[in-house]
C-alpha cells in the first residue's frame, strides 16, 4: 500500500480519536479545548507529514537537535501534569452536563510551584517543543505551515484558558500572570 495513503488512513484513525476524547469540547467553540482540538490536529498532521524524515541521516545536526526536542518535551509534559494532579487538587467528580474540560484540568488550588513558577502552561510548552522536533525532522513549506498552524492554535488556547483561569481564581490569577511567561521563562 502506498506510504501516503498508511499516513491518510492513520490521521483519519488518530483524529477520529481526538474527536472522541474532545467531543464536550468541540461543542463549546469559545473554550480552550476547543482551539487545543486544532492544534492537536496540526501536530499529528505534521508528526505524519514528516514520518518518512524521522530516521533520515541519524547522526546529521538538524535530527540530534530533534531528538532531542522529541525527548525533552516528555519530562516538561509529565512534570505539568503531575504538579496539577498534586497540587491544582483538581476535581474528581464526573464533570458536569456540557462541561469542556477534562477532569485534570478543573484545578482548585492556582499551581504557582515547579515549572509553573516561570511559565502558566508547561503543557502547552511541550507540545510546543514536540512540534519543534517533529518540524526539524523535515524542514518543508507543508510542514513549516503546519507547525505555525500548531503554534497560533496553542497561542489561543492558552489566552483562552487564561480567561477561563481569572474567572475561577480571580485577582490571584491575575497578579500569577504578571509574574511569569506564557510558555518560555524569561522571554514569552
Amino acid at each position: 500500500m502506498n506510504t501516503y495513503i498508511v499516513r491518510l488512513i492513520i490521521f483519519i484513525l488518530v483524529s477520529a480519536g481526538l474527536v472522541a476524547v474532545s467531543w464536550r469540547s468541540l461543542k463549546a467553540s469559545r473554550s480552550h479545548g476547543f482551539a487545543r482540538f486544532f492544534a492537536w490536529e496540526a501536530l499529528a498532521g505534521l508528526i505524519l507529514f514528516n514520518a518518512p524524515f524521522w530516521f533520515v541521516n541519524p547522526l546529521g545536526a538538524r535530527q540530534i537537535v530533534a531528538w532531542m526536542l522529541l525527548f525533552g518535551a516528555i519530562p516538561v509534559a509529565i512534570h505539568g501534569f503531575w504538579l496539577l494532579k498534586q497540587i491544582g487538587k483538581p476535581q474528581n467528580a464526573p464533570p458536569q452536563p456540557g462541561a469542556a474540560n477534562f477532569a485534570f484540568e478543573n484545578t482548585t488550588t492556582l499551581v504557582t510551584i515547579g515549572a509553573y513558577r516561570y511559565i502558566r502552561h508547561p503543557l502547552y510548552a511541550s507540545l510546543l517543543i514536540l512540534g519543534a522536533g517533529a518540524w526539524l525532522k523535515d524542514v518543508s513549506t507543508p510542514a513549516t505551515l503546519l507547525f505555525v498552524l500548531a503554534m497560533v492554535c496553542l497561542y489561543i488556547t492558552a489566552i483562552l484558558e487564561e480567561d477561563e483561569n481569572q474567572a475561577r481564581f480571580g485577582e490571584s490569577y491575575t497578579e500569577y500572570m504578571r509574574k511569569t511567561h506564557m510558555f518560555i521563562p524569561y522571554l514569552f
